[in-house]
């Protein structure tokens, strides 16, 4: 066995090689490990891409408005600027529209509502645009199903997210729909990347998230978006960033849902059940009786459109009262009084196809909302809960929802995930910007490492081929040293050998005369071995021993004796003086390298 630094080499080198292997994998590939499923996260400033060939924007935080908006609400609005000079107005985020629109002068008619332009979130005069390119009057074709389509003057400009002076993105052929139906009271901003179609499909305008991702602006088609809310003692505003999320902004859940199979409704989330833990007359706290539904997430409605049965039920907890006119939930100043002191909650557990949960608790503060004029008319105000009768077509988790629920989408990875958002101890300077790198995106080089991937994997590879080497040096210096030994001690062998044939050859030439051992001279053949080639004498069991220092003598299993080779004196007993010799050349030979043969 070869050693190596003084180890067995065979058990050490696979723990060599895999703590070599572990050392420069830790250093060449930590990142933060992402919650959301199958989704890989880098830090947020830029970044190379390998080979330096282009760069991996960060994602980028829409600044909200810092404005309370609406006849519904209030809701955290976004700025945007349209046109060329830029004009600014505020919008809501649509989740489910494809493209942008804004309120023209139309939408503000004399005597309307008192200052109406701000209370629209301002006006995008189409004629004062230098970049203006008009279409035609299309239908939005958008939230049909909630019979809230409307119509508008189509037409392409360009459009910058964030006030004037704040850097934000660009599009300069955005598609814009400008409207006066009150339908919509703010103008909205689409994050669904699909393209839109005027009248056919044979010229798709590509949208505005798909743009910023083709102008290498964003690192991929992705977003996180939660509504903020007005009823916890500091307001907080709405999040919005595009090509990543707000780690902060919510707890994660580690549960991700997959894309509806219908584009127009790809959030398409299931409710397992929705629950409170107060109710008024001992009514059920089951608020969704008839068992589990399937319900849109769309941040575009202000309300929550559920099955008949949820709504009674929602009745019967909080003594709501239906206006089938509105088909909306008016609350009166007694009502409003009571349910805020229940301190009620009510929690809406979504469940994944892996029979995963994520429970997502809104307190009745994310219902406590208000109605203006021109929504109501008499009065002109009132506080309203935002819930709505649906049938199955047209269940709907909308912005309200949204208050208590932070979104994730990845529109390259056909998932998304709603998470609880985490308002204990909230501070809106504390973000952490979390990246969502496309599918296709090639990892740049670690910030912790100063070499690629390719190359660390060079670096390991020769190391390894370095080791063996190394072994394979030792193995055979070990070798050889083993083999030295080895013909050093058969050199000594041989001289040894060589010594003791030389005195051999110097008795041949001087007559000796053995004793008979139990041998008769007659009796038989005398048979002689070859012993010049035999180095020392080789003994055997027998009752008759010799003396081994007289060379050419062996002894063997039988009594007989048989003496040296060739040209010894061979001698046996006599009456008289004198000694008779045999010819050697009727003596037969008998190998002598064999041990223990018999005899030929």
């Amino acid at each position: 066995m070869v050693f190596f630094a003084g180890f067995p080499y065979a058990p050490c080198l696979p723990t060599l090689l895999l703590l070599l292997v572990s050392a420069h994998t830790s250093t060449a590939a930590s990142f933060t490990s992402p919650w959301l499923r199958d989704v890989p996260l880098v830090e947020t400033s830029l970044v190379k891409r390998a080979q330096n060939t282009t760069t991996i924007p960060a994602p980028i935080v829409v600044a909200p408005s810092q404005y309370w908006d609406g006849i519904d609400g209030p809701w955290s609005s976004f700025a945007l600027q349209v046109g060329t000079p830029a004009q600014n107005v505020r919008v809501q985020i649509s989740t489910a529209s494809t493209f942008t629109w804004t309120i023209y002068d139309g939408g503000c008619p004399p005597g309307y509502v008192a200052d109406c332009a701000n209370s629209r979130g301002f006006l995008f005069e189409t004629n004062k645009s230098l970049t203006w390119t008009p279409n035609s009057i299309f239908n939005f074709d958008f939230e049909v199903n909630l019979n809230m389509d409307t119509t508008g003057n189509a037409g392409f400009d360009t459009a910058t997210l964030g006030w004037q002076g704040a850097g934000g993105p660009t599009v300069s052929h955005s598609t814009i729909f400008s409207i006066k139906s009150s339908t919509y009271w703010l103008g909205g901003f689409g994050l669904n990347p699909r393209p839109t179609n005027f009248s056919t499909f044979v010229d798709p305008q590509p949208s505005f998230m798909q743009q910023l991702k083709t102008n290498n602006t964003i690192p991929s088609i992705s977003y996180g978006y939660t509504a903020g809310n007005q009823y916890y003692q500091t307001p907080i505003f709405g999040s919005l960033v595009l090509g990543g999320y707000d780690q902060n902004r919510f707890t994660p859940t580690n549960v991700s849902f997959p894309f509806f199979t219908d584009i127009s409704r790809d959030l398409l989330v299931r409710i397992h059940s929705i629950s409170t833990n107060t109710s008024f007359n001992l009514a059920s706290s089951d608020l969704l009786p008839s068992g589990p539904i399937s319900a849109f997430v769309d941040s575009t409605v202000p309300t929550m459109w559920l099955p008949i049965d949820a709504c009674e039920a929602f009745e019967a907890a909080f003594n709501l009262q239906y206006n089938e006119a509105l088909n909306m939930y008016l609350v009166n100043d007694t009502l409003h009084q009571q349910l805020l002191a229940t301190s009620a909650a009510i929690t809406f557990t979504l469940t994944a196809g892996d029979g995963r949960t994520v429970p997502i608790t809104l307190p009745y503060g994310a219902f406590d909302l208000t109605l203006q004029y021109p929504y109501i008319t008499s009065p002109n105000t009132s506080y309203y809960f935002p819930l709505q009768r649906a049938n199955n077509t047209q269940y709907t988790l909308g912005r309200a929802f949204l208050q208590e629920a932070y979104l994730i989408v990845d529109y390259e990875r056909q998932n998304f995930t709603i998470a609880p958002c985490a308002y204990d101890n909230f501070n809106p300077s504390n973000a952490d910007i979390r990246t969502i790198l496309s599918p296709d995106t090639v990892l740049p080089n670690s910030r912790r490492s100063r070499f690629p991937t390719g190359a660390i994997a060079g670096v390991i590879v020769g190391i390894v081929i370095l080791i063996a080497a190394l072994a394979a040096i030792l193995w055979f210096l070990r070798r050889r040293k083993h083999t030295e030994k080895r013909r050093v001690a058969e050199l000594e062998a041989k001289e040894a050998d060589g010594a003791h044939a030389k005195h051999s050859s110097e008795n041949e030439t001087k007559p000796f005369i053995s004793n008979p051992i139990g041998g008769e001279l007659g009796g038989g053949e005398i048979h002689e071995l070859t012993a010049p080639h035999k180095p020392f004498a080789q003994e055997m069991e027998s009752p008759h021993k010799i003396d081994p220092n007289k060379a050419g003598y062996s002894e063997m299993e039988s009594e007989e004796y048989f003496g040296p080779g060739k040209g010894f004196a061979h001698e046996m007993h006599g009456s008289g003086p004198d000694v008779y010799e045999m010819q050697g050349s009727d003596v037969h030979e008998m190998p002598g390298h064999g041990e223990g043969h018999g005899l030929k």
